[in-house]
């Protein structure tokens, strides 16, 4: 049943109904983070037709993020005032306009500013896109939420890695396919039903409200390690990941890359629905033993040269993001009064898109000056530390 405001919102001659509309919300917001990740096996052949740095690599990735936090702290809240649709538009729209300048981009600069256009589209739409579903339905729209982005990024790296080793022009083909996707998407938008009506209070609602409320802030502390070492390596992976596959492997197939980043993403998301009623100790307990583990795995891989533990261990540190991140949600959001739920969690999203950008500008550093084994090898050990210490934190936590 689609929730709405006390004021009857105007019906259109010709909507979706609420599964269709479910439907479609979904495969929109699956292509945004498809998109997102479609770039990812790209970077080589940037790197090789343009000359830049593994540094400047991970800045075309950090200003994504960057971009993508902006849009979500400042429009996350503009739907409930001036409703979904609008919105909707408005992403696809800049989306569009991203495409558009990946498939012209010969140079650095275009790239990044493509990149910025993306992540500001895709900050619009994760937020407008989630609420409706949560209007439609809420059950079945927060379990979306959760693994649909996950699924659309692994979907969009392996995706754009098959187009690359079977298809032509490999830097165009695939914004081509999404600009033509995208294109549809704003057609069959049009009629999707508004699930609010308007009311005042747009212009305030584009002020950040940050908050940690004092009854989360212990646990946004405990979490916090664990929270920001998946996040890191879903940053790293999804910015030098294709480079170090074609390291470990000595393979140049688009396909290991691809392949690598799936791993990551797609097992992020089988944990999420495997894990989504458990209570949140033990599910933080399970995310946070599997990153561990998986990043040891990995790293093993790595130091030996060997494929199987790079892609084994990528599985289990996948299934450890995933399930980690839902245990960190878990942890700290149903703390937070009805209020208070805005600015918590607009404080998580500090925390977590930080954490998926500045470390990844930190590994392209230690790339350039150290090489990238070596640079994956402290990175690595970092995250481990990190999601050690949140492991303890919650073993020694009396609830």
């Amino acid at each position: 049943m689609i929730a709405t405001s006390a004021n009857p919102v105007a019906q259109r001659p010709f909507q979706w109904s609420p599964k269709a509309s479910a439907v479609l919300l979904t495969a929109i917001l699956m292509s945004f983070l498809a998109a997102a990740s479609a770039p990812t096996p790209l970077y080589s052949l940037y790197r090789e037709s343009w000359g830049f740095s593994a540094g400047t690599l991970t800045w075309v990735f950090a200003v994504y993020a960057f971009s993508l936090l902006l849009a979500l702290l400042s429009f996350g809240k503009l739907s409930d005032h001036i409703g979904r649709r609008p919105l909707v538009f408005a992403a696809l729209l800049i989306e569009l306009l991203a495409m558009l300048v990946f498939i012209a981009a010969d140079s650095v600069g275009l790239l990044l500013l493509a990149r910025i256009l993306q992540g500001f589209a895709t900050g619009l739409a994760t937020s407008v896109l989630g609420a409706t579903l949560l209007d439609i339905d809420r059950e079945r729209g927060a379990l979306i939420n959760s693994v649909a982005p996950l699924f659309g990024l692994a979907i969009g790296a392996l995706g754009t890695s098959l187009l690359m080793q079977f298809a032509p022009a490999p830097l165009h083909l695939v914004f081509v396919l999404l600009l033509a996707a995208f294109v549809l998407f704003a057609v069959l938008a049009r009629y999707l039903p508004e699930t609010v009506s308007r009311k005042p209070g747009a212009w305030a609602s584009l002020r950040p409200s940050v908050l940690v409320p004092v009854q989360a802030r212990r646990a946004l502390w405990q979490v916090a390690p664990v929270d920001i070492s998946l996040w890191a390596l879903g940053g790293f992976y999804l910015s030098l990941g294709p480079t170090l596959a074609r390291t470990v492997t000595g393979h140049d197939a688009p396909l290991i890359g691809g392949l690598l980043v799936f791993a990551l993403m797609a097992s992020g998301a089988v944990g999420i629905v495997l894990m989504r009623n458990q209570a949140a100790r033990p599910v933080l307990l399970a995310g946070a033993s599997a990153l561990i583990v998986g990043l040891a795995v990995t790293l093993l891989g790595v130091h030996l040269g060997s494929p199987l533990y790079l892609y084994l261990g990528t599985a289990i540190a996948g299934f450890g993001f995933g399930v980690a991140f839902l245990g960190a949600l878990r942890s700290v959001m149903p703390l937070a009064h009805a209020h208070e739920r805005g600015g918590l969690m607009a404080s998580f999203f500090i925390l977590s898109y930080l954490a998926f950008a500045l470390p990844a500008l930190a590994a392209g550093s230690l790339t350039q000056h150290l090489g990238l084994l070596v640079a994956t090898h402290w990175y690595g050990g970092v995250l481990i530390l990190l999601a050690s210490v949140a492991l303890v934190g919650v073993l020694v936590r009396r609830d």
